[in-house]
């Protein structure tokens, strides 16, 4: 059971030391502080950003920590909402970028503990951006097809088109995280994955994939109560399965081959971001940031018509 530091207020760091900023927690490396960002906070790219090339404790990461950003629901759920606005505009522009030969794309990866989120966050975060312009892919156990091809393969077919937002529920990091778990594989052909993935999201980022990696920290004590709100209400059971409780059993395991992904998978192509997921309100709120971050990024813009305004009026006019 993973031991909870620090009081979870705004301003205590993530990690429980109780100081802010972005001292080992980020590299401050991946860009400027976005333009959505009070000049006096650091970005959200800098505070949750996980250090690579070293197993990572997580234990030491506060899962209920606001480390940066609004102090409280109210707060948290009317700055969500204020981010929407500038997200679409930028979807749209990613989007119509495209339709002249812009081939960037943006992949959110979501990864965490069974009710750390992921559905929510793609009904919550997702849910402020056109439909039309997002591929969502939630990966569950490989089919027999599947299992007749690189572990990379289903994920390689899921991937965004260019001026898509790609969403995966899951993704290619089980195969090093049940996969090691419940040993399926043997472990020396685990140990080779870190770095085929590696390699793969370093080709993703070379074709114009940003990807933006997110683990969802979510504290053992959170899991029970989400497990046991499905229990209490008819209509959440098909969300619960007896099964639930017997990887609860596994969650040293599986805290351990988390601490292994991410810290061997968290490099300058592809960073993981660390998001508490305690509090519903504040996993959206940073996730939303983080998307928004990045996109401003890549700051994309709508291409010029490849016709004569003004001819195109007046034939216009004149029908």
């Amino acid at each position: 059971m993973p031991k909870k530091h620090g009081q979870g207020k705004r301003g205590t760091d993530i990690r429980g030391t109780g100081k802010t900023g972005t001292g080992k927690h980020g590299s401050g490396k991946h860009g400027p502080r976005s333009a959505s960002a009070p000049a006096s906070e650091p970005s959200l790219r800098e505070v949750l950003r996980v250090p690579g090339g070293k197993r990572l404790d997580l234990t030491a990461y506060d899962p209920s920590a606001i480390p940066v950003g609004p102090g409280d629901k109210a707060a948290g759920l009317a700055a969500t909402a204020a981010l929407a606005p500038r997200l679409a505009d930028l979807q749209e522009r990613l989007y119509a970028a495209s339709t002249a030969g812009d081939r960037r794309r943006v992949l959110l990866v979501l990864q965490g503990m069974d009710t750390s989120g992921k559905g929510g966050t793609v009904k919550h975060v997702i849910g402020q951006f056109n439909p039309s312009g997002c591929r969502i892919h939630a990966f569950k156990a490989p089919t027999r097809e599947e299992r007749n091809h690189p572990f990379l393969w289903r994920i390689m077919k899921a991937l965004p088109a260019p001026g898509e937002i790609g969403i995966f529920d899951r993704s290619h990091y089980e195969d090093v995280l049940i996969a090691r778990v419940r040993e399926l594989a043997a472990r020396d052909r685990i140990d080779r994955r870190y770095q085929q993935i590696n390699r793969f999201e370093k080709s993703l980022a070379e074709d114009g994939v940003t990807v933006v990696k997110v683990f969802l920290h979510l504290s053992y004590e959170e899991q029970r109560k989400r497990l046991l709100e499905r229990l209490d209400n008819p209509e959440k059971h098909w969300k619960f399965a007896v099964g639930d409780i017997e990887e609860r059993a596994l969650w040293p395991a599986y805290r351990e081959a988390y601490e292994v992904a991410l810290g061997r998978c968290s490099t300058d192509e592809a960073p993981w971001y660390l998001v508490p997921a305690d509090r519903k309100w504040y996993r959206n709120w940073a996730i939303s940031g983080l998307l928004l971050e990045h996109l401003e990024a890549l700051d994309p813009t709508y291409p010029p018509g490849d016709f004569d305004v003004e001819e195109c009026r007046r034939r216009l006019l004149a029908t």
